[in-house]
Protein backbone atom coordinates (compact mmCIF):
# COMPACT_ATOMS: atom_id res chain seq x y z
CA UNK A 1 0.00 0.00 0.00
CA UNK A 2 3.25 2.16 -0.39
CA UNK A 3 1.54 4.23 -3.33
CA UNK A 4 -2.05 4.84 -1.70
CA UNK A 5 -2.62 7.59 0.35
CA UNK A 6 -6.24 7.12 1.93
CA UNK A 7 -8.61 10.42 2.17
CA UNK A 8 -12.30 10.60 1.70
CA UNK A 9 -11.66 11.56 -2.04
CA UNK A 10 -9.10 8.49 -2.84
CA UNK A 11 -11.21 6.12 -0.56
CA UNK A 12 -13.21 4.51 -3.55
CA UNK A 13 -10.49 2.55 -5.18
CA UNK A 14 -8.32 0.68 -2.47
CA UNK A 15 -5.70 -1.71 -2.62
CA UNK A 16 -7.03 -5.17 -1.92
CA UNK A 17 -4.58 -5.28 1.29
CA UNK A 18 -6.95 -2.77 3.16
CA UNK A 19 -9.74 -5.31 2.78
CA UNK A 20 -7.97 -7.96 3.88
CA UNK A 21 -6.97 -6.29 7.37
CA UNK A 22 -10.48 -4.96 7.73
CA UNK A 23 -11.49 -8.23 7.39
CA UNK A 24 -9.23 -9.70 9.57
CA UNK A 25 -9.87 -7.04 12.38
CA UNK A 26 -13.89 -7.45 12.05
CA UNK A 27 -12.88 -11.38 12.77
CA UNK A 28 -10.73 -10.68 15.63
CA UNK A 29 -13.32 -8.36 17.18
CA UNK A 30 -16.20 -10.24 17.48
CA UNK A 31 -14.74 -12.98 19.02
CA UNK A 32 -13.68 -10.63 22.02
CA UNK A 33 -17.43 -8.19 21.93
CA UNK A 34 -18.28 -7.28 25.51
CA UNK A 35 -15.06 -6.52 27.57
CA UNK A 36 -15.68 -3.81 30.40
CA UNK A 37 -13.64 -0.43 29.61
CA UNK A 38 -13.21 1.98 32.52
CA UNK A 39 -13.10 5.81 32.22
CA UNK A 40 -8.99 7.16 32.76
CA UNK A 41 -8.78 9.80 35.23
CA UNK A 42 -4.87 10.52 36.06
CA UNK A 43 -3.49 7.75 34.67
CA UNK A 44 -6.02 5.41 36.63
CA UNK A 45 -8.95 3.19 35.62
CA UNK A 46 -12.01 3.96 36.89
CA UNK A 47 -15.04 2.22 37.55
CA UNK A 48 -18.62 3.66 38.20
CA UNK A 49 -21.25 2.28 40.35
CA UNK A 50 -23.66 1.91 37.13
CA UNK A 51 -22.47 0.80 33.81
CA UNK A 52 -24.05 0.47 30.22
CA UNK A 53 -23.88 -1.51 27.12
CA UNK A 54 -22.74 -0.12 24.36
CA UNK A 55 -24.84 -1.97 21.46
CA UNK A 56 -24.07 -1.96 17.91
CA UNK A 57 -26.70 -1.08 15.48
CA UNK A 58 -25.80 -3.08 13.25
CA UNK A 59 -27.36 -5.88 14.71
CA UNK A 60 -28.62 -4.78 18.07
CA UNK A 61 -28.25 -7.97 20.19
CA UNK A 62 -24.56 -7.60 20.05
CA UNK A 63 -22.78 -5.98 22.86
CA UNK A 64 -19.36 -4.37 22.11
CA UNK A 65 -18.73 -3.25 25.21
CA UNK A 66 -19.47 -2.33 28.77
CA UNK A 67 -19.20 0.99 29.82
CA UNK A 68 -19.20 3.07 32.94
CA UNK A 69 -22.01 5.42 33.48
CA UNK A 70 -19.87 8.46 34.97
CA UNK A 71 -21.35 11.22 37.11
CA UNK A 72 -20.64 14.90 38.65
CA UNK A 73 -18.46 12.98 41.02
CA UNK A 74 -16.11 11.66 38.20
CA UNK A 75 -16.09 14.94 36.25
CA UNK A 76 -14.76 16.87 39.19
CA UNK A 77 -12.05 14.13 39.48
CA UNK A 78 -10.97 14.58 35.50
CA UNK A 79 -10.92 18.31 36.20
CA UNK A 80 -8.84 18.06 39.15
CA UNK A 81 -6.53 15.60 37.66
CA UNK A 82 -6.20 17.79 34.41
CA UNK A 83 -5.64 21.17 36.82
CA UNK A 84 -3.29 19.24 38.75
CA UNK A 85 -1.18 18.26 35.16
CA UNK A 86 -0.89 21.17 33.58
CA UNK A 87 1.74 22.87 34.85
CA UNK A 88 4.39 20.28 34.00
CA UNK A 89 2.74 19.84 30.64
CA UNK A 90 2.32 23.20 29.80
CA UNK A 91 5.97 23.74 30.53
CA UNK A 92 7.21 20.57 28.92
CA UNK A 93 9.27 22.03 25.50
CA UNK A 94 7.03 21.98 22.50
CA UNK A 95 9.57 20.16 20.84
CA UNK A 96 8.38 17.39 23.35
CA UNK A 97 5.00 17.88 22.81
CA UNK A 98 5.17 17.26 19.17
CA UNK A 99 6.82 14.44 19.19
CA UNK A 100 4.54 12.84 21.41
CA UNK A 101 1.57 13.71 19.45
CA UNK A 102 3.70 12.37 16.29
CA UNK A 103 3.75 9.16 18.12
CA UNK A 104 -0.20 8.54 19.14
CA UNK A 105 -0.86 9.48 15.39
CA UNK A 106 1.74 6.51 14.58
CA UNK A 107 0.16 4.43 16.76
CA UNK A 108 -3.32 5.28 15.57
CA UNK A 109 -2.12 4.42 12.03
CA UNK A 110 -0.59 1.21 13.50
CA UNK A 111 -4.00 0.07 14.73
CA UNK A 112 -6.02 1.80 11.59
CA UNK A 113 -7.74 -2.16 11.00
CA UNK A 114 -8.73 -2.76 14.29
CA UNK A 115 -10.08 0.97 15.05
CA UNK A 116 -11.80 0.76 11.94
CA UNK A 117 -13.48 -2.64 12.70
CA UNK A 118 -14.88 -1.11 15.87
CA UNK A 119 -15.85 1.68 14.28
CA UNK A 120 -17.97 0.27 11.61
CA UNK A 121 -19.56 -2.23 14.50
CA UNK A 122 -20.25 0.72 16.59
CA UNK A 123 -21.30 3.55 14.38
CA UNK A 124 -22.63 1.57 11.44
CA UNK A 125 -19.77 3.24 8.86
CA UNK A 126 -19.15 0.86 5.80
CA UNK A 127 -15.19 0.11 5.78
CA UNK A 128 -14.00 2.79 3.66
CA UNK A 129 -15.74 5.79 5.86
CA UNK A 130 -14.45 3.95 8.80
CA UNK A 131 -11.05 3.92 8.33
CA UNK A 132 -10.90 7.32 6.72
CA UNK A 133 -12.31 8.18 9.88
CA UNK A 134 -9.35 6.46 11.60
CA UNK A 135 -6.28 7.92 8.57
CA UNK A 136 -8.52 11.44 9.14
CA UNK A 137 -7.47 11.49 12.97
CA UNK A 138 -3.82 10.49 12.99
CA UNK A 139 -3.72 13.70 9.99
CA UNK A 140 -5.30 16.22 12.05
CA UNK A 141 -2.98 15.20 14.40
CA UNK A 142 0.47 15.38 12.62
CA UNK A 143 -1.32 18.61 10.68
CA UNK A 144 -1.35 20.12 14.18
CA UNK A 145 2.28 19.26 15.18
CA UNK A 146 3.76 20.45 11.72
CA UNK A 147 1.54 23.65 12.48
CA UNK A 148 3.73 23.82 15.78
CA UNK A 149 6.71 23.75 13.99
CA UNK A 150 6.01 25.75 11.01
CA UNK A 151 5.14 28.70 13.22
CA UNK A 152 8.36 27.81 15.80
CA UNK A 153 6.38 27.31 18.91
CA UNK A 154 4.55 30.37 18.26
CA UNK A 155 7.28 32.57 19.63
CA UNK A 156 7.79 35.88 17.43
CA UNK A 157 10.18 38.79 17.75
CA UNK A 158 8.22 41.98 17.86
CA UNK A 159 9.44 45.40 17.18
CA UNK A 160 11.72 47.10 19.16
CA UNK A 161 10.96 50.21 21.15
CA UNK A 162 12.85 53.48 19.64
CA UNK A 163 14.32 54.62 23.42
CA UNK A 164 17.26 56.90 23.93
CA UNK A 165 19.62 55.11 26.01
CA UNK A 166 17.57 51.85 26.64
CA UNK A 167 17.77 48.53 24.35
CA UNK A 168 13.92 47.20 24.33
CA UNK A 169 12.87 43.36 23.88
CA UNK A 170 9.10 42.54 22.87
CA UNK A 171 8.25 39.40 22.20
CA UNK A 172 4.71 37.51 21.54
CA UNK A 173 4.31 34.25 22.90
CA UNK A 174 0.96 32.08 22.43
CA UNK A 175 0.21 30.23 25.89
CA UNK A 176 -2.21 27.40 26.20
CA UNK A 177 -5.20 28.56 28.25
CA UNK A 178 -5.46 25.00 30.64
CA UNK A 179 -7.77 22.66 31.48
CA UNK A 180 -9.69 21.94 27.79
CA UNK A 181 -13.05 19.92 27.77
CA UNK A 182 -13.30 17.81 24.63
CA UNK A 183 -17.08 16.82 23.73
CA UNK A 184 -17.52 14.73 20.47
CA UNK A 185 -20.55 13.32 18.64
CA UNK A 186 -21.27 9.99 17.46
CA UNK A 187 -20.51 10.30 13.40
CA UNK A 188 -16.87 11.28 13.75
CA UNK A 189 -15.69 10.03 16.85
CA UNK A 190 -12.46 9.80 16.15
CA UNK A 191 -11.94 12.39 13.73
CA UNK A 192 -14.09 14.90 15.79
CA UNK A 193 -12.31 13.92 19.02
CA UNK A 194 -8.82 13.02 18.33
CA UNK A 195 -8.43 16.37 15.82
CA UNK A 196 -9.43 18.93 18.86
CA UNK A 197 -7.32 16.86 21.53
CA UNK A 198 -4.34 16.88 18.86
CA UNK A 199 -4.96 20.67 18.87
CA UNK A 200 -5.16 21.04 22.83
CA UNK A 201 -2.53 18.78 23.27
CA UNK A 202 0.62 20.05 21.65
CA UNK A 203 -0.17 23.74 22.25
CA UNK A 204 -0.22 22.65 26.40
CA UNK A 205 -3.45 22.15 27.22
CA UNK A 206 -4.58 19.18 29.22
CA UNK A 207 -7.52 17.92 28.45
CA UNK A 208 -10.85 15.99 29.05
CA UNK A 209 -12.70 14.38 26.63
CA UNK A 210 -16.21 13.37 26.96
CA UNK A 211 -17.68 11.28 23.95
CA UNK A 212 -21.47 10.54 22.91
CA UNK A 213 -22.74 7.64 24.82
CA UNK A 214 -23.32 6.10 21.82
CA UNK A 215 -19.61 5.80 20.38
CA UNK A 216 -18.04 5.53 23.95
CA UNK A 217 -15.99 2.50 22.63
CA UNK A 218 -14.32 3.33 19.83
CA UNK A 219 -13.45 6.93 21.46
CA UNK A 220 -11.53 5.07 24.42
CA UNK A 221 -9.98 2.82 22.19
CA UNK A 222 -8.16 6.13 20.61
CA UNK A 223 -7.56 7.52 23.95
CA UNK A 224 -5.39 4.35 25.04
CA UNK A 225 -2.94 5.28 21.49
CA UNK A 226 -2.61 8.82 23.86
CA UNK A 227 -1.29 6.81 26.56
CA UNK A 228 0.87 4.06 25.01
CA UNK A 229 2.32 6.92 23.37
CA UNK A 230 3.47 8.16 26.79
CA UNK A 231 1.48 11.38 27.48
CA UNK A 232 1.93 12.04 31.37
CA UNK A 233 -1.02 10.86 33.79
CA UNK A 234 -3.55 13.49 34.17
CA UNK A 235 -3.06 14.88 30.96
CA UNK A 236 -5.70 13.39 28.74
CA UNK A 237 -8.78 11.87 30.98
CA UNK A 238 -11.67 10.16 29.47
CA UNK A 239 -14.97 10.40 30.81
CA UNK A 240 -18.48 8.74 29.79
CA UNK A 241 -21.80 8.72 30.79
CA UNK A 242 -24.62 10.99 30.25
CA UNK A 243 -24.74 14.73 28.58
CA UNK A 244 -27.52 15.43 31.28
CA UNK A 245 -25.77 14.79 34.23
CA UNK A 246 -22.09 14.51 33.60
CA UNK A 247 -21.87 16.48 30.31
CA UNK A 248 -23.60 19.42 32.57
CA UNK A 249 -20.70 19.15 35.21
CA UNK A 250 -18.51 19.36 33.01
CA UNK A 251 -19.68 22.44 31.33
CA UNK A 252 -20.89 24.08 34.17
CA UNK A 253 -17.15 23.65 36.17
CA UNK A 254 -15.45 26.27 37.07
CA UNK A 255 -12.26 24.62 36.24
CA UNK A 256 -12.80 24.25 32.13
CA UNK A 257 -10.43 26.81 30.25
CA UNK A 258 -11.68 26.41 26.84
CA UNK A 259 -14.27 23.81 24.99
CA UNK A 260 -14.72 22.14 21.98
CA UNK A 261 -18.13 21.03 20.92
CA UNK A 262 -18.96 19.13 17.72
CA UNK A 263 -22.91 18.26 17.70
CA UNK A 264 -26.38 19.94 17.09
CA UNK A 265 -27.77 23.70 16.65
CA UNK A 266 -29.56 23.36 19.92
CA UNK A 267 -27.07 21.62 22.17
CA UNK A 268 -24.17 23.86 21.34
CA UNK A 269 -26.18 26.65 21.41
CA UNK A 270 -27.08 25.93 25.69
CA UNK A 271 -23.56 25.52 26.05
CA UNK A 272 -22.51 28.06 24.51
CA UNK A 273 -25.07 30.02 26.63
CA UNK A 274 -24.18 27.88 29.84
CA UNK A 275 -20.55 28.42 29.26
CA UNK A 276 -20.97 32.35 29.20
CA UNK A 277 -22.39 32.49 32.69
CA UNK A 278 -18.84 31.80 34.23
CA UNK A 279 -16.73 34.15 36.04
CA UNK A 280 -15.31 35.62 32.82
CA UNK A 281 -15.07 34.79 29.11
CA UNK A 282 -13.73 31.40 28.20
CA UNK A 283 -12.77 29.97 24.52
CA UNK A 284 -15.35 28.31 22.91
CA UNK A 285 -15.11 26.45 19.75
CA UNK A 286 -18.43 24.58 18.30
CA UNK A 287 -19.04 23.13 14.88
CA UNK A 288 -22.85 22.79 14.99
CA UNK A 289 -24.11 20.93 11.65
CA UNK A 290 -25.25 22.39 8.05
CA UNK A 291 -27.65 22.52 5.61
CA UNK A 292 -25.71 21.92 2.58
CA UNK A 293 -27.03 22.35 -0.62
CA UNK A 294 -25.49 21.03 -3.85
CA UNK A 295 -26.47 23.47 -6.92
CA UNK A 296 -26.25 22.06 -10.52
CA UNK A 297 -25.92 24.20 -13.34
CA UNK A 298 -27.30 23.30 -17.15
CA UNK A 299 -23.58 23.68 -18.48
CA UNK A 300 -23.05 20.67 -15.36
CA UNK A 301 -20.98 17.69 -16.26
CA UNK A 302 -24.36 15.55 -15.03
CA UNK A 303 -22.19 12.40 -14.30
CA UNK A 304 -19.88 13.84 -12.30
CA UNK A 305 -22.79 16.11 -10.39
CA UNK A 306 -25.04 12.36 -10.28
CA UNK A 307 -22.17 10.33 -7.99
CA UNK A 308 -20.67 13.23 -6.28
CA UNK A 309 -24.16 14.34 -4.85
CA UNK A 310 -25.32 10.57 -4.40
CA UNK A 311 -22.10 10.06 -2.55
CA UNK A 312 -22.62 13.47 -0.42
CA UNK A 313 -26.23 12.86 0.30
CA UNK A 314 -25.90 9.04 2.26
CA UNK A 315 -22.63 8.28 3.22
CA UNK A 316 -22.61 7.50 6.41
CA UNK A 317 -26.68 7.21 5.82
CA UNK A 318 -26.50 11.21 5.55
CA UNK A 319 -25.37 11.19 9.51
CA UNK A 320 -22.89 13.93 8.37
CA UNK A 321 -22.87 17.95 9.15
CA UNK A 322 -21.36 18.13 5.86
CA UNK A 323 -23.89 15.91 3.49
CA UNK A 324 -25.38 17.49 0.22
CA UNK A 325 -29.19 17.50 1.56
CA UNK A 326 -30.66 20.19 -1.05
CA UNK A 327 -30.29 19.92 -4.50
CA UNK A 328 -31.37 23.04 -6.83
CA UNK A 329 -31.21 22.37 -10.16
CA UNK A 330 -31.52 24.58 -13.22
CA UNK A 331 -34.79 23.74 -15.08
CA UNK A 332 -33.48 22.41 -18.38
CA UNK A 333 -31.31 19.78 -17.00
CA UNK A 334 -33.60 18.77 -14.05
CA UNK A 335 -35.36 16.23 -15.55
CA UNK A 336 -31.74 13.92 -16.83
CA UNK A 337 -30.46 14.80 -13.18
CA UNK A 338 -33.22 13.49 -11.75
CA UNK A 339 -33.54 10.16 -13.76
CA UNK A 340 -29.86 9.81 -13.19
CA UNK A 341 -29.92 10.00 -9.26
CA UNK A 342 -32.64 8.15 -9.01
CA UNK A 343 -30.75 5.20 -10.24
CA UNK A 344 -27.50 5.91 -8.90
CA UNK A 345 -29.04 5.67 -5.67
CA UNK A 346 -31.29 2.60 -6.33
CA UNK A 347 -27.71 0.78 -6.29
CA UNK A 348 -26.66 1.41 -3.60
CA UNK A 349 -26.03 -1.64 -0.87
CA UNK A 350 -27.68 -1.32 2.50
CA UNK A 351 -27.22 -3.72 4.79
CA UNK A 352 -23.75 -4.66 7.31
CA UNK A 353 -21.29 -2.16 6.99
CA UNK A 354 -18.42 -4.81 7.71
CA UNK A 355 -19.43 -6.57 4.42
CA UNK A 356 -17.20 -5.28 1.52
CA UNK A 357 -20.40 -4.59 -0.74
CA UNK A 358 -22.25 -2.48 1.51
CA UNK A 359 -21.98 1.45 0.78
CA UNK A 360 -24.74 2.27 3.51
CA UNK A 361 -25.50 0.62 7.39
CA UNK A 362 -27.82 1.68 9.35
CA UNK A 363 -28.51 4.60 11.43
CA UNK A 364 -26.74 5.24 14.62
CA UNK A 365 -29.94 4.91 16.84
CA UNK A 366 -33.66 3.92 17.58
CA UNK A 367 -34.16 7.99 17.80
CA UNK A 368 -32.49 8.77 14.73
CA UNK A 369 -34.51 5.67 13.18
CA UNK A 370 -37.80 6.93 14.40
CA UNK A 371 -36.87 10.62 13.25
CA UNK A 372 -36.45 8.99 9.88
CA UNK A 373 -40.14 7.37 9.79
CA UNK A 374 -41.50 10.77 11.16
CA UNK A 375 -39.72 13.04 8.82
CA UNK A 376 -41.00 10.81 5.68
CA UNK A 377 -44.71 10.99 6.85
CA UNK A 378 -43.91 14.71 7.17
CA UNK A 379 -42.75 14.76 3.87
CA UNK A 380 -45.84 12.82 2.75
CA UNK A 381 -48.19 14.85 4.25
CA UNK A 382 -46.12 18.49 3.11
CA UNK A 383 -46.80 17.17 -0.93
CA UNK A 384 -43.13 15.77 -1.78
CA UNK A 385 -42.93 12.71 -3.64
CA UNK A 386 -40.52 9.63 -2.60
CA UNK A 387 -38.13 9.66 -5.66
CA UNK A 388 -36.44 7.06 -4.41
CA UNK A 389 -36.66 5.12 -0.13
CA UNK A 390 -38.96 6.48 2.08
CA UNK A 391 -39.15 3.88 4.43
CA UNK A 392 -37.55 1.81 6.73
CA UNK A 393 -35.68 -1.64 5.96
CA UNK A 394 -37.33 -4.82 6.81
CA UNK A 395 -37.55 -8.55 7.32
CA UNK A 396 -34.33 -10.90 7.94
CA UNK A 397 -31.22 -8.68 9.27
CA UNK A 398 -32.97 -5.40 8.85
CA UNK A 399 -34.98 -6.45 11.63
CA UNK A 400 -31.84 -6.40 14.37
CA UNK A 401 -30.69 -3.14 13.52
CA UNK A 402 -31.55 0.23 12.42
CA UNK A 403 -31.65 0.18 8.56
CA UNK A 404 -33.85 3.13 6.54
CA UNK A 405 -33.75 3.80 2.40
CA UNK A 406 -31.90 6.13 0.92
CA UNK A 407 -34.18 8.98 0.36
CA UNK A 408 -34.25 11.78 -2.40
CA UNK A 409 -37.68 13.71 -2.00
CA UNK A 410 -39.06 16.11 -4.85
CA UNK A 411 -41.89 18.24 -5.54
CA UNK A 412 -41.86 19.43 -1.77
CA UNK A 413 -42.69 23.26 -1.25
CA UNK A 414 -39.95 25.40 -0.75
CA UNK A 415 -41.60 26.72 2.45
CA UNK A 416 -41.92 23.38 3.82
CA UNK A 417 -39.48 23.74 7.04
CA UNK A 418 -37.73 20.14 6.11
CA UNK A 419 -36.06 22.83 3.17
CA UNK A 420 -33.98 24.43 6.29
CA UNK A 421 -33.90 21.73 8.71
CA UNK A 422 -31.29 19.42 9.38
CA UNK A 423 -32.67 16.12 9.46
CA UNK A 424 -29.32 14.05 9.69
CA UNK A 425 -30.68 11.61 7.82
CA UNK A 426 -30.33 9.25 4.58
CA UNK A 427 -32.63 12.11 3.35
CA UNK A 428 -31.96 14.82 0.59
CA UNK A 429 -35.15 17.53 -1.13
CA UNK A 430 -34.30 18.11 -4.55
CA UNK A 431 -35.86 21.56 -6.41
CA UNK A 432 -35.74 22.57 -9.59
CA UNK A 433 -35.05 26.83 -10.01
CA UNK A 434 -35.26 29.10 -13.22
CA UNK A 435 -31.76 30.11 -12.88
CA UNK A 436 -28.29 30.24 -10.92
CA UNK A 437 -29.74 34.01 -9.10
CA UNK A 438 -32.62 32.01 -7.56
CA UNK A 439 -30.53 28.97 -6.81
CA UNK A 440 -28.29 30.85 -4.74
CA UNK A 441 -30.62 32.61 -2.84
CA UNK A 442 -32.51 29.37 -1.78
CA UNK A 443 -29.06 28.27 -0.92
CA UNK A 444 -28.09 30.69 1.58
CA UNK A 445 -31.43 31.61 3.19
CA UNK A 446 -30.91 29.48 5.73
CA UNK A 447 -28.78 29.79 9.47
CA UNK A 448 -26.50 27.15 8.75
CA UNK A 449 -23.15 27.62 6.30
CA UNK A 450 -21.14 24.53 6.87
CA UNK A 451 -20.54 23.04 2.94
CA UNK A 452 -21.50 23.62 -0.11
CA UNK A 453 -21.12 22.33 -3.98
CA UNK A 454 -21.60 23.34 -7.48
CA UNK A 455 -21.18 22.28 -10.47
CA UNK A 456 -21.06 24.24 -13.79
CA UNK A 457 -18.98 26.15 -16.34
CA UNK A 458 -15.22 27.28 -15.18
CA UNK A 459 -16.80 30.84 -15.18
CA UNK A 460 -20.23 30.35 -12.71
CA UNK A 461 -17.94 28.46 -10.32
CA UNK A 462 -16.14 32.13 -9.97
CA UNK A 463 -19.56 33.26 -9.09
CA UNK A 464 -20.39 30.10 -6.93
CA UNK A 465 -17.20 30.50 -4.64
CA UNK A 466 -18.06 34.37 -4.64
CA UNK A 467 -21.59 34.45 -3.59
CA UNK A 468 -21.66 31.36 -1.61
CA UNK A 469 -21.97 31.74 2.42
CA UNK A 470 -20.08 28.45 3.52
CA UNK A 471 -17.14 27.66 5.01
CA UNK A 472 -16.10 24.31 2.98
CA UNK A 473 -16.90 24.68 -0.84
CA UNK A 474 -16.61 22.46 -3.76
CA UNK A 475 -16.73 22.68 -7.33
CA UNK A 476 -16.95 19.90 -10.22
CA UNK A 477 -16.33 17.23 -7.54
CA UNK A 478 -17.18 13.72 -8.22
CA UNK A 479 -16.14 12.52 -5.15
CA UNK A 480 -18.36 14.29 -3.21
CA UNK A 481 -20.50 17.40 -3.64
CA UNK A 482 -20.54 18.56 -0.05
CA UNK A 483 -18.51 15.43 1.44
CA UNK A 484 -14.78 14.98 1.88
CA UNK A 485 -12.59 17.71 3.50
CA UNK A 486 -9.30 16.49 4.58
CA UNK A 487 -6.05 18.13 7.01
CA UNK A 488 -4.12 20.35 4.79
CA UNK A 489 -6.19 20.03 1.50
CA UNK A 490 -9.73 20.97 2.80
CA UNK A 491 -9.66 22.56 6.17
CA UNK A 492 -13.62 21.69 7.92
CA UNK A 493 -15.49 24.77 9.60
CA UNK A 494 -18.55 26.84 8.72
CA UNK A 495 -19.88 30.47 8.64
CA UNK A 496 -23.07 31.04 10.94
CA UNK A 497 -24.70 28.96 13.08
CA UNK A 498 -22.82 26.11 11.66
CA UNK A 499 -19.04 27.80 13.54
CA UNK A 500 -18.28 29.76 15.80
CA UNK A 501 -14.69 30.83 15.65
CA UNK A 502 -14.41 31.60 11.90
CA UNK A 503 -11.45 29.04 11.58
CA UNK A 504 -11.48 25.64 10.09
CA UNK A 505 -10.15 22.82 11.44
CA UNK A 506 -6.92 21.04 9.67
CA UNK A 507 -6.15 24.65 8.07
CA UNK A 508 -3.54 27.67 9.05
CA UNK A 509 -5.59 29.37 11.37
CA UNK A 510 -6.52 26.34 14.08
CA UNK A 511 -4.24 25.97 16.60
CA UNK A 512 -4.02 29.75 17.87
CA UNK A 513 -7.52 28.98 18.94
CA UNK A 514 -5.96 26.84 21.82
CA UNK A 515 -3.78 29.71 22.97
CA UNK A 516 -3.90 32.83 24.28
CA UNK A 517 -1.35 35.40 23.38
CA UNK A 518 1.51 37.37 26.02
CA UNK A 519 3.52 40.10 25.38
CA UNK A 520 6.74 40.44 26.84
CA UNK A 521 8.76 43.61 26.91
CA UNK A 522 11.85 43.75 28.61
CA UNK A 523 13.82 47.03 28.63
CA UNK A 524 17.68 46.40 29.58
Amino acid sequence: MADFKLTYATMFNPPDELHAGFDKAVETLKKNMGKEYGMLIDGKEVKADEKFDDHSPVNTDWALAKMQKGGAKHAQEAMAAARKAFPGWSRTPWQKRVELLRKAASLIEERIFELGAAMALEVGKNRMESLGDVQETADLIYYSCYQMEKNDGYIVEMGKDPLVGYEARNVSVLRPYGVWLVVSPFNFPHALTGGPSGAALVTGNTLVIKPATDTAWIVRLLVDCFRDAGIPDGVVNFVTGPGSTLGQALVDSPEVDGVTFTGSFDVGMKMYQDFSKGRYVRPVILELGGKNPAIVSRNADLERATIGIVRSAFGLQGQKCSAASRVLVEESVYDELVSRLKEAAEKLAVGDPTEKATYNGPVINKSSYNDFKNFCEEISQGGGKFLTGGNVKTGGMYDKGYYCENTLVTDLPYSHRLWKHEMFLPIATIGKVKNLDEAMKIANDVNYGLTAGFYGSLEETDWFFDKIEAGVTYANRPQGATTGAWPGFQPFGGWKGSGSSGKNAGGHYYLPLYMHEQIRTLIK
